[in-house]
């Protein structure tokens, strides 16, 4: 056994004992002894794709709803340059990620090689950790250093070291022969041995990582807990706001109840439920007379909160604010917390709960939950008006639609803001996406990830220009895989129609609207799709149950006009205004 081959499988070997599953890589040569280690590794199942883009979001989907590190695999140059994009989805979103890149060995560095460039701490502070992985040799200790680096690796994506998870950056050189060879096994020769050292490569005997690592508990500090708690039990007006990147939404949905306060739950919280959920906050805070009325004496904040201006409008007004985060992360993009707790939000919610005594009625809440439902019949009514589709009916009606138990990727640009403003309360669906960095860039790929890795139906919400910027997605080479893509086509940018870009007509279509034309039914031809069309808002949920039961990769087409639906979220504002006000 080569070098080259014995530090693949070694690698390979040790990650899967460290408890690696998913491995996804697109092909390359220099990469080739990571590609056949995995690909005879039983253990790990390898997804295989054209381009390392795809390859990469497709493992951060999986690691995205499995909750583990999976891993990506690619050659060298501009092959590992094209993982950027998805390492930083991961770091921004604390996604575990394991990035193996091929490199060249350092004598053929800065010597005008093919396919070389600098690859050492190529994702810059992007990564958990980066490592060189020296070219191997066959010298005393080598396997072990080996199989120290990959459980490393795992433990620092895992985020077991007290660190939060995310992406590392494993950077192997490999020497020539790049497959395996008709050679004796691979061990230090027999001068160089040592009394204790580990000549083979082997690892331990009895299938344990060559690191066990156990992270710590985490147990919410018992002060922070009485302390938040007393602040909640004395404070009548205040509020729970919940953003992404909750892993255990419940506790918080619990608190809000007990406490008896508004819960202002982002889509993808998976917090949006219950009887205190108010899921036209976004609208009602837009109303002047209902913000000032309802601004709160204490707001407690979970998660990473952006999606709508006039929540982050009233968190940047000087509302006394607890964050809390398990890591400690500065998620304070208005600057305006007051105090940071450190610790799992769930936990901590829990505890806090625990200490509580139902506030019983409390006319706080009951004045929001009265404009919640005045709201929401406003907003409906102006949804159902007609039988066109528009952009908000068709993200709430797929919502509804879609049963218990299923998965929706919603994409970065308006489809999660449409749900944010549309989407009723309801449990039983877990709604993900790549709010990290809120890049369109992969969002095929990784819903094509998030549906292999999660156990039932599984759909996504995108644009038009999401679909396009990454149609290789849909080029699944053999993979099984049921997944329904419901794209909104508006012909171009449609978010820009609603910044202030719109207001620029002599260069907006040119420049932001940027219209394409591309008849979708003839991508997903191409890439062997299912296609239909739904032209009546009210067929859309047959139009779904329908791609569903065809099963494989089905595109569900609903066009929508840019400047129809900039005018309909005004409208939106204006309705639930109105409505506040008849009361």
């Amino acid at each position: 056994m080569n070098p080259s081959t014995a530090l693949a499988r070694t690698l390979v070997d040790e990650f899967a004992r460290c408890g690696l599953t998913d491995a996804c890589l697109a092909p390359g040569s220099r990469s080739a002894p990571l590609a056949l280690a995995l690909a005879g590794e039983r253990r790990i199942s390898l997804r295989v794709r054209l381009d390392e883009r795809s390859a990469s979001f497709l493992a951060l989907g999986m690691a995205k709803v499995s909750g583990r590190p999976a891993a990506v695999t690619s050659t060298s140059g501009t092959a590992a340059a094209n993982l950027h994009p998805a390492v930083i989805e991961a770091h921004q979103s604390r996604v575990p990620l394991i990035v193996l890149t091929a490199d060249r060995p350092p004598e053929l560095r800065d010597t005008g090689a093919n396919q070389t460039i600098d690859q050492l701490k190529l994702y810059g502070s992007a990564v958990r950790w980066f490592c060189e992985v020296g070219a191997p040799d066959a010298h005393p200790g080598a396997a072990a250093g080996w199989r120290s680096v990959a459980a490393r690796a795992w433990a620092e994506a895992a985020g077991l070291l007290g660190g939060p998870p995310g992406p590392v950056h494993l950077n192997v050189a490999l020497r020539e022969p790049l497959v395996p060879t008709d050679e004796p096994p691979f061990t230090a020769s027999p001068g160089a041995r040592r009394k204790g050292e580990i000549t083979s490569v082997e690892g331990r005997p009895d299938g344990m990582p060559w690191t066990r690592v156990k992270a710590p508990a985490g147990d919410p500090p018992l002060g922070e807990v009485e302390r938040l708690a007393a602040a909640v039990a004395r404070t009548e007006r205040g509020l729970v706001i919940v953003g992404d990147g909750i892993t255990a939404p419940g506790p918080l949905v619990e608190l809000a109840e007990v406490a008896g306060w508004p819960l202002l739950a982002e889509p993808q919280s998976g917090a949006r439920r219950g009887g205190a959920a108010i899921s036209t906050a976004a609208l009602l805070l837009r109303d002047g007379g209902f913000r000032a009325a309802h601004t709160p004496d204490l707001a407690v904040v979970a998660g990473k909160v952006g999606l709508s201006r006039s929540v982050l409008g009233l968190l940047a007004s000087g509302v006394p604010q607890v964050r809390i985060d398990a890591y400690g992360g500065w998620l304070d993009p208005v600057r305006s917390t007051g105090r940071l707790l450190v610790g799992e939000p769930g936990r901590l919610a829990a505890a806090v709960a625990a200490r509580l005594s139902p506030r019983g009625a409390s006319t706080w809440l009951a004045s929001w939950q009265e404009a919640e439902r005045v709201a929401r019949a406003a907003l409906d009514s102006l949804l159902d008006a007609g039988e066109e589709p528009s952009e908000p009916r068709t993200a709430r009606d797929l919502a509804a639609t879609i049963p218990d138990g299923s998965l929706l990727l919603a994409g970065s640009s308006m489809p999660v803001r449409d749900l944010d403003l549309a989407m009723r309360p309801r449990s039983g669906v877990r709604i993900i996406g790549n709010r990290g960095a809120s890049g369109i860039d992969g969002l095929v790929s990784t819903a094509v990830g998030a549906a292999l890795a999660h156990p039932g139906p599984a759909f996504a919400l995108l644009g038009d220009l999401s679909l396009l910027h990454d149609q290789n997605g849909l080029l699944v080479c053999g993979d099984l895989v049921d997944l329904v893509l419901l794209v909104v086509n508006n012909d171009g940018g449609g978010i820009f129609s609603l910044l202030p870009q719109a207001r620029l007509p002599a260069h907006f279509e040119r420049l932001f609207g940027t219209p394409h034309g591309v008849d979708l039914a003839a991508v997903a031809a191409t890439a062997a799709c299912g296609h239909r069309r739904v032209r009546c808002a009210p067929d859309l949920p047959a139009g779904i149950q329908a791609a569903r039961r065809d099963g494989g990769i089905q595109l569900v087409e609903v066009r929508t006009d840019r400047a129809v639906n900039a005018a309909l979220h005004e409208r939106m504002g204006t309705a639930v205004s109105t409505a506040l006000a008849g009361r």
